[in-house]
């Protein structure tokens, strides 16, 4: 059964962080090899507070086999107590457009630790949840599923 219809995946890194740590914390978010795949990490830069450079890093999932994979890894990577409490917020980290949130600590992540998080600092995966019918119970059900 299909899980997601698409998987976008983000950090921002601020010009006082180690951008290559970041992108390296990054890319082992991901359990294939990106160019094997064809797939392209976006790169764009934006201007923060105090004129502060701002990069950009973004991925996004499209084909089923990538979002399947990722998704798998994902589950696997989070401890059990991660999982429950995602499932109990299941509601609130679910839009109107059946989107549904997770955020994983940045630093956490840096040293390779999967850490669901509420911070800003964060790495942020956005997961475009397949359920039939499109509706909120259908979608609450498919993130519960794959959290079992």
């Amino acid at each position: 059964m299909k899980t997601a219809h698409n998987i976008r995946l983000s950090v921002f890194a601020h010009e006082e962080e180690d951008a290559k740590k970041i992108k390296q914390a990054f890319i082992s978010l991901l359990p294939f090899d990106l160019e094997q795949e064809k797939l392209k990490l976006r790169r764009t830069t934006a201007t923060g507070f105090s004129e502060r450079k701002i990069l950009i890093l973004e991925i996004m999932l499209k084909k089923e086999r990538h979002t399947r994979k990722f998704l798998t890894f994902l589950k696997d990577n989070i401890s059990e107590d991660q999982k429950l409490m995602i499932a109990r917020q299941a509601e609130s980290r679910l839009d109107d457009e059946l989107d549904f949130f997770i955020r994983l600590d940045k630093q956490r992540l840096l040293n390779k630790e999967f850490w669901v998080t509420d911070s800003g600092d964060c790495f942020h995966i956005k997961i475009s949840v397949a359920a039939y019918p499109a509706k909120r119970e259908a979608a609450l059900e498919v993130v519960r599923e794959w959290l079992s």
